[in-house]
C-alpha cells in the first residue's frame, strides 16, 4: 500500500450522499476528462469527448487552478453532488464518482488505491494530448476516440 492509499477503502462502505466532503473530494482522480468540452446528441445523449479543456485546468497536475471559485468563474462547469449522479452518462467511464454510482469499484489506477502517477500512466490522464479552449477552433474539429 502507498502513501495515498486508505486502509478502510471507505468508498467500498459508505454510501456517495453520506461521504464526508474530504472522501468526496479524494475520490477524485486527477485525470481532468471532465474538464474535456463535449458535444450531446440530444436525441440519444451519445456523448461526444473532444480534447478541448477549460482554460482552468491546470495541465500538469490535472486539477483546476481555482477550484474554489470555479463555477462563478466558468458557469458551465458543474458542482458534482450526488443528485447528479442519478444518471452519469454524461462523466466519463473511468471516473471514479460514475463508476461507484454505477456500482463499479475504483479502477487499480486510482490514487486512493493505487501510485499518485498510476493515473498518467493508465493512459487515462490528460498530459500532452488536449489543448486549451481560447486555442482551439469549433469543437467539431477536435472530437476524439480515447475516452
Amino acid at each position: 500500500m502507498n502513501k495515498t492509499s486508505h486502509p478502510d477503502r471507505f468508498w467500498e462502505r459508505i454510501p456517495l450522499d453520506r461521504m464526508s466532503r474530504e472522501q468526496w473530494e479524494s475520490l477524485c482522480d486527477g485525470c481532468a476528462q471532465c474538464c474535456l468540452h463535449r458535444l450531446e446528441d440530444e436525441e440519444t445523449h451519445e456523448i461526444h469527448f473532444t480534447n478541448v479543456v477549460c482554460d482552468l485546468l491546470d495541465l500538469d497536475s490535472g486539477r483546476c487552478r481555482d477550484y474554489p471559485n470555479r463555477s462563478t468563474r466558468v458557469p458551465a462547469c458543474v458542482t458534482l453532488t450526488p443528485a447528479e449522479l442519478d444518471d452519469p452518462y454524461w462523466l466519463p467511464p473511468s471516473c471514479a464518482y460514475r463508476r461507484l454510482a454505477e456500482g463499479r469499484p475504483l479502477p487499480d489506477w486510482h490514487p486512493l488505491v493505487a501510485d499518485g502517477e498510476a493515473v498518467f500512466l493508465s493512459a487515462k490522464g490528460l498530459r500532452g494530448r488536449v489543448v486549451r479552449e481560447t486555442d482551439a477552433d469549433e469543437l467539431e474539429f477536435h472530437l476524439v476516440d480515447w475516452i
